[in-house]
């Protein structure tokens, strides 16, 4: 099988994908999601895989995300497996979107507003308890967060974000013990899971000096990272689960790019081998559906499962 990953850069998840494909007799090709092309009739740069992974959304502009969106969907309108779904690519970079529809699924997450005003956000710092995170709606690995808990400094910052016309996602901040889990889900299954422990602060982003420890995540820790994968329509995932102080769970991010270099050696899970395993028996699936149709005209019903 010819498995295109998508990135930026060959990284270290790239290399760990393409050896994990290597040792099971795939050929793993890294393409560089900003050299992607397309022309008409229908043909891009990526013609002649079996398989895309998403592994990486490279910064860009609003036309050049929308364009490697629209990519990705043609290639799913050909038959094409993508990992994740161009839908829930979309779905996860907004932080605002990912929450509206963690909500309508009835999952708990922390009291948020999300405005495009200074005067709309200080409102919000004060509703809030006067106390809150403020987040990029756009971002991942707890880059670009600040906790303002001042009136002062909330003014300011606000300030200075409606000058640069970004959108203001500003969330209550809760009180939690210094850890949250980082639950990995895998075609509707808990790969596996970490406890991840803040280095200094409130941070606890392995990418922002966190430590990871394995845990084994319970039933209702289950429950809430596959319902909310399913709520995004993510085959891949990283759920992360906030204890709440009255007990129970917030969930606090989805993230459609999950990495897995501190989680793997944690636990001991060959992410990269899981992953490349799901794709081939998932692409192998979607070939096997498609012919069923081809031939009968009617979609085969054993072949919906995702």
């Amino acid at each position: 099988m010819r498995i295109a990953i998508l990135s930026f850069g060959v990284g270290w998840h790239v290399r760990d994908l393409m050896r994990a494909a290597t040792q099971l007799g795939h050929d793993a090709v890294p393409i560089d999601f900003r050299k992607v092309q397309a022309s008409l009739p229908h043909a891009s740069t990526l013609d002649g895989f079996d398989a895309v992974i998403v592994r990486t959304m490279p910064p860009g502009s609003l036309e050049q995300v929308v364009f490697r969106m629209d990519v990705l969907n043609q290639l799913q309108a050909k038959g094409v497996r993508v990992l994740n779904p161009a839908r829930a690519l979309e779905i996860c970079v907004d932080k605002y979107l990912a929450s509206a529809r963690l909500e309508n699924a009835e999952l708990p997450t922390p009291p948020t507003v999300v405005c495009q005003d200074a005067e709309s956000a200080f409102a919000a710092f004060q509703q809030l308890g006067g106390d809150v995170v403020v987040k990029p709606l756009f971002g991942s690995e707890g880059r670009g967060m600040v906790r303002v808990d001042s009136p002062d400094l909330a003014w300011r910052a606000f300030r200075t974000l409606e000058r640069l016309q970004t959108v203001l996602y500003v969330q209550k901040f809760i009180d939690h013990p210094g850890w949250d889990l980082r639950v990995f889900v895998l075609g509707g299954k808990v790969l596996a899971a970490m406890r991840r422990h803040a280095k200094n602060g409130w941070r606890t982003n392995v990418a922002q000096g966190g430590r990871a420890e394995a845990v084994s995540v319970t039933v209702e820790e289950t429950r809430l990272a596959l319902a909310t994968a399913a709520a995004v329509g993510t085959d891949v995932a990283g759920v992360d689960l906030l204890p709440r102080p009255e007990g129970g769970y917030y969930v606090l991010e989805v993230n459609a790019v999950p990495g897995w270099r501190a989680l793997a050696p944690a636990t001991g899970v060959d992410v990269a081998m899981e992953i490349m395993r799901f794709l081939a028996l998932a692409a192998k699936r979607d070939v096997s559906g498609a012919a069923t149709v081809a031939l009968s005209g009617k979609p085969n019903l054993i072949h919906i499962e995702k």
